[in-house]
């Protein structure tokens, strides 16, 4: 029977073995397949326009052409690009933390009537796409006058519906004892979400603040409806500036790519604690 049962345990140990590999080997296959990509910018901004797209493809280039990302800073005002990007990405974050953390809290933890029907209408915006609105938020813009300015942008993105989603589902997991004991203490509902809860909710700031800087960071369409001086322009968008009318330095623009991805993947480096536990526990309760 000990023999019988030695033998049954020793073959589920494999079938785990065995499935462990089959499930990292299928892990590292996607991985490979999302780091071509990477790899390939990386290896062409290395080389000159011409080898970009030689056939056969050569992943290590034969010369290391480093100077590409001296001619970058040279042949375009990328540093005015950066500096504007950083600006509208860093308030727009600060902004969208500051309004749906402010909102989610009396979704989450006040009764007032008509809250829910509110809240559901609002996160049903999300469905809408938006091209529906873009006309007119685009006359909006023009007749206030914030046309052609980087503040059209942080104005249009300082709210998000996504964003009061994702704090309030985090906020149902806090105990309402706790905004309970700070009532009867005589706080206020302000002290009680900026002293008690904001404190609690580092992780589901910290991921919306990543999903915020990550997609203001890489918006293009905005930066191309709202921006037409060249000084107000953002990086995605003084990228084509490397595109000539018959030409394209695509040697260039993958460093100038590159250079691109290094903001978003400090933040990202940064915050990724705190982001795998705010995805994590965002979704327990709703």
């Amino acid at each position: 029977m000990t023999a019988l049962t030695n033998k049954s345990e020793s073959k589920l140990s494999a079938g785990r073995v065995i499935g462990s590999i089959a499930k990292y080997a299928i892990l590292l296959f996607f991985t490979v397949i999302a780091l071509v990509p990477f790899v390939w910018m990386i290896s062409s901004s290395l080389k000159t326009s011409a080898d970009v797209f030689s056939i056969p493809m050569k992943w290590i280039p034969e010369t290391f052409h480093w100077e590409n990302y001296l001619a970058i800073w040279e042949r375009v005002p990328l540093l005015t690009y950066f500096k504007n990007t950083a600006l509208v990405a860093i308030i727009v974050t600060l902004m969208q933390i500051l309004t749906s953390s402010f909102a989610a809290y009396a979704f989450a933890k006040m009764t007032f009537r008509g809250r829910d029907l509110l809240f559901m209408l609002y996160i049903g915006t999300i469905a809408v796409p938006w091209q529906v609105y873009m006309v007119p938020q685009f006359i909006m813009m023009r007749s206030i006058g914030l046309y052609d300015t980087i503040w059209a942008l942080v104005v249009l993105q300082s709210f998000s519906a996504f964003g009061v989603f994702l704090m309030r589902q985090f906020y149902l997991g806090i105990p309402n004892e706790l905004s309970e004991a700070a009532r009867i203490d005589g706080l206020s509902e302000y002290g009680i979400w900026g002293r008690i809860v904001l404190p609690l909710a580092k992780p589901a700031i910290a991921t919306l603040a990543i999903f915020t800087f990550v997609n203001t960071w890489n918006d293009y369409m905005g930066p191309m409806i709202y921006l037409t001086t060249d000084l107000n322009k953002t990086i995605q968008v003084g990228l084509r500036r490397f595109i000539q009318a018959f030409s394209a330095d695509y040697h260039l623009i993958m460093a100038a790519s590159l250079c691109s991805l290094l903001p978003v993947t400090i933040v990202f480096l940064f915050l990724q604690r705190y982001f795998i536990e705010g995805i994590a526990t965002t979704g327990l309760k709703g």
